[in-house]
């Protein structure tokens, strides 16, 4: 099986959409990372201190032939299409160990769909 890394970095009042939409069409689980950063535009300062926007990273590592259908609904429920909401993009995966266990799951769960 072929794999690819799902980025996606959203502020944190969207993370759980974000993550429940990828899982309605396919993604198994997600590991969030809290991050912060800053944009194209300049960070706030009070008094003197450097306000920078928490940021939550979403990562979903899932099978190739899903990719188009969890990055769409990522996209949709981090209303992507306003500017400043997130970004998300697709990174390849050489090689992957520790998901043995994953895959049964999803074995069975595609069999239990077909009857």
């Amino acid at each position: 099986m072929r794999f690819k890394l799902i980025l996606s970095l959203v502020k944190p009042d969207i993370t759980d959409k974000v993550v429940d939409a990828a899982k309605e069409v396919g993604a198994t689980g997600a590991t969030i990372i809290p991050a912060r950063g800053t944009g194209i535009h300049e960070a706030k300062t009070f008094f003197g201190l450097t306000l920078e926007a928490q940021t939550d990273i979403i990562m979903f590592l899932v099978e190739e032939h899903i990719v188009p259908r969890v990055l769409d609904g990522v996209k949709k429920a981090g209303k992507f299409h306003k500017p400043g909401t997130g970004i998300a993009f697709v990174l390849p995966v050489d090689q992957a160990v520790g998901l043995e266990s994953q895959m049964e799951a999803f074995k069975k769960q595609v069999s239990k769909s077909y009857f």
